[in-house]
């Protein structure tokens, strides 16, 4: 089933493992049993700790599923399917972590997973061809490697239509808690823990250990501005922190690279680990997984005090705000509602659900055509909304999307309103602002395509922003606030790309240091 190179590789992994780990495989008469069990056995090849057993006495089962067992003891993770494509790294992860081994959180994390309130039965519906589905399967196969009471299954909707239908899913991955959608699309560690102590509950939080430390530098966000800003701080001699939801920010959701000045081709993710390696190379202290709640900054020249949302707090002389931007949503009822049953922002993801089905796509820029036309391929019909009278996206996208005959183009539309029927999508509500005519569109599902919006929100009354969101900067980055700066895609400065952002937090880290020498030399 694996081929000799990827047989090799998996040799070279596994041989960090400590501990026996076995997979059970369950009987099943499913047509896909046999290249299941094909595949487990090549993967215990690769290791003599690594171990097969299938359960001859146990249930038969509708679709091929296996467990992950450490020390004969259940670690919580399961499989149903075969978890090939982009969830074959998943299962790779998971029988590291089951053995404490490959990338773990920081203790203070673990903790906040660890004090999550148990029971805990999850179950994660994906696709194989869905590129977001692995970065939520293996954030929590990690936490049910951590937490002595939280089981995972990942399962491939393809072996589990009626489930899917039953369940009303429209989008992965989608996560199921007790029978009802807990989340649903691209996640991140630190929101979907978030999510589960909502849901769940933590137990009481413990005092020690809250004070993360002073820095000369702090800085919030881990994207090219921000590790630019970390490395140069780093380099003049500054005690460094770097604060961040996770490394490498947008670029884990980028595609193609090819204006990176020097590299005529690379990809979102090799470049995020690339900088997370530079990173590494300096003594930054990094605190992933984390997110700002406020910033005190009481007096110019004091120390700043941030709290981080699960109860941390550290200080800094200096702040470098490099937080980025996120996807913008419309803001509109029935949105929130409908996320994950009809209401979707990857249409490569969830485009398949909608084969043969009626989409809306809202938004005319380059990502909303170039969405619309790749959904063109399965959908049956396919609208364009576009607030603005003409579309902004590029003319050969535009003249592609016009050439096709079953793709409509709707300019001066404001969205208004998603409408469901508690289960799913049915249409979309809009004002023609020509006529001021309310009108709507029947469909089967929603893509949202409308642009980014800068992550300022624990920031509003402590500095200067603009209507848009943006921080405003000097031209050396320097905020309203004392001792507060700012990098990158977050901030007011023209043409938002990797190379800008990365030169602009290496601007920003130059200008704390010669702030600092400048002070410095004042009280001299």
């Amino acid at each position: 089933m694996l081929d000799t190179s990827t047989i090799e590789q998996l040799r070279s992994v596994f041989a960090r493992l400590d501990s026996p780990i076995t997979l059970k495989i369950y009987p099943s008469n499913h047509a896909d049993q046999s290249d299941a069990l094909a595949l487990l056995e090549s993967l215990v090849q690769t290791s003599p700790l690594l171990q097969l057993e299938t359960l001859k006495n146990a249930p038969q089962e509708r679709a091929p599923r296996f467990e992950i067992h450490r020390d004969s003891r259940f670690t919580g993770i399961s499989f149903r399917g075969i978890p090939g494509g982009h969830e074959f790294s998943s299962l790779v992860l998971a029988l590291l972590h089951a053995d404490g081994k490959g990338k773990r959180p920081d203790r203070g994390i673990e903790e906040r997973i660890q004090r999550l309130k148990g029971p805990i039965r999850l179950k994660t519906y994906m696709s194989l061809s869905c590129e977001n589905c692995p970065d939520v399967v293996q954030a929590l196969n990690l936490m049910a490697t951590l937490h002595s009471d939280f089981e995972h299954e990942v399962i491939d909707g393809a072996v589990a239509p009626e489930e899917i239908d039953a369940l009303g899913i429209q989008g992965v991955p989608s996560v199921i808690a007790d029978e009802k959608l807990l989340h649903s699309g691209k996640s991140t560690l630190l929101d979907l823990l978030t999510k589960l102590e909502t849901a769940f509950g933590t137990s009481a939080q413990e005092s020690a250990s809250q004070d993360l430390g002073h820095f000369d530098v702090l800085v919030i966000g881990g994207g090219p501005a921000g590790a630019s800003s970390a490395i140069y701080a780093a380099r003049k001699g500054l005690s460094v922190a770097l604060v961040a939801e996770r490394l490498g920010g947008q670029l884990q959701e980028t595609k193609g690279i090819e204006n990176m000045i020097s590299i005529p081709y690379t990809e979102g993710v090799p470049l995020a680990a690339q900088l997370t390696d530079h990173l590494s190379k300096y003594p930054v202290k990094i605190f992933e997984h984390r997110r700002v709640r406020s910033i005190h900054n009481s007096e110019p020249g004091a120390n700043k005090h941030v709290a981080l949302e699960g109860g941390e707090s550290l200080s800094a002389q200096a702040i470098i705000i490099a937080t980025g931007a996120k996807w913008r949503e419309l803001g509109i009822p029935g949105e929130k509602e409908n996320l994950g049953q009809g209401v979707a922002f990857c249409a490569h993801c969830d485009g398949p659900f909608y084969k043969n089905k009626r989409v809306v796509v809202v938004g005319g820029g380059n990502s909303g055509v170039e969405a619309a036309i790749d959904l063109a391929g399965l959908a049956s019909e396919v609208t364009l909304l576009e607030y603005h009278e003409q579309l902004k996206a590029d003319d050969v996208l535009t003249s592609k999307l016009r050439s096709i005959p079953h793709a409509k183009i709707v300019t001066q539309a404001k969205t208004t309103r998603v409408i469901g029927d508690g289960k799913k999508v049915t249409a979309i509500e809009f004002e023609d602002r020509a006529t001021g005519a309310t009108k709507t569109i029947e469909t089967d599902g929603i893509f949202v395509q409308i642009g980014l919006l800068p992550n300022t929100h624990f920031l509003k009354g402590l500095l200067e922003l603009t209507a848009s969101g943006e921080i405003a900067v000097d031209s050396r980055g320097r905020t309203s606030a004392s001792g507060i700066y700012a990098a990158g895609d977050v901030t007011t400065i023209p043409f938002k790309q990797i190379i800008t952002a990365m030169g602009d937090g290496a601007k920003v880290a130059l200008t704390v240091f010669e702030d600092r020498l400048h002070a410095s030399k004042s009280l001299g």
